[in-house]
């Protein structure tokens, strides 16, 4: 072993370090990236690929109004995030399912079974998409992000790339929701204006109206069905 050394000391200096290729030739016509690159940069757009998902879909709407909907019953954790946002995907399914199966049997379907490439599949997810974001879109915001990309006027809302319509529809989605959210506050801030009067009445200044208002507006909630309301109210809101 010790007359083995030097030679191992030896091939050590003449062999070259190891490295990590970046690139793989693919020809004299260009190169791709090596697996482990390309395994970086797929985790990398995973993380923000839900986002962008999400923000193409009726998740924005749903979650807003059931997130202000638990704030204006005065609830501080009931019911849980867990349970709004989990409520919320499922309600965006189902009221995504239409333009979702069509996407699935004009791009997914196809490409799955390798007969069309994924440039197709691409271009034949996007009318579905564009379909469903230009219905629940307001013309004014779409105008807004056209002129803030300097767009030819004479482009049709039905035409504008997806860098316009994306922030006109999530921008529309804000407003619904908001405005959904508006008429969910009304009753309970209602209950709350009474029950602080009538404590103020009694001389009861040292009790929180809060804690007072908050039966009345569950048994409130409770009695006009409120889930069913509200969730079906949101869903029809889609419809067009």
């Amino acid at each position: 072993m010790l007359a083995l050394l030097p030679l191992i000391a030896g091939a050590q200096q003449s062999a070259p370090p190891a490295t990590l290729p970046l690139l793989v030739g693919q020809g004299a016509g260009g190169s791709s990236y090596s697996v482990p690159i390309q395994t970086l940069l797929f985790f990398t757009a995973l993380g923000f690929l839900p986002a962008v998902l999400l923000m193409m879909t009726a998740f924005t709407r749903i979650v807003i109004v059931l997130s202000l909907m638990r704030q204006a019953l005065g609830t501080q954790a009931a019911p849980p995030n867990q349970v709004i946002v989990g409520l919320s995907l499922f309600l965006t399914f189902f009221v995504m399912s239409p333009t979702l199966d069509k996407v699935y049997a004009d791009a997914w379907a196809p490409y799955s079974a390798g007969t069309i490439p994924f440039e197709t599949a691409l271009q034949r997810a996007e009318p579905p998409m564009r379909g469903f974001m230009l219905k629940q879109t307001r013309q004014s915001d779409v105008a807004l992000f056209s002129r803030l990309a300097k767009l030819d006027a004479g482009v049709k809302p039905e035409d504008v790339p997806f860098k316009v319509l994306v922030p006109a529809f999530v921008t529309s989605e804000l407003k619904s929701a908001f405005q959904i959210a508006f008429l969910v506050f009304i009753p309970f801030l209602v209950i709350d204006m009474i029950v602080s009067s009538v404590l103020m009445s009694l001389g009861m200044m040292m009790l929180s109206p809060v804690l007072v208002s908050l039966p009345f507006k569950l048994m409130l909630f409770v009695l006009a069905d409120g889930w069913n309301l509200l969730l079906g109210s949101l869903a029809a809101s889609f419809a067009t």
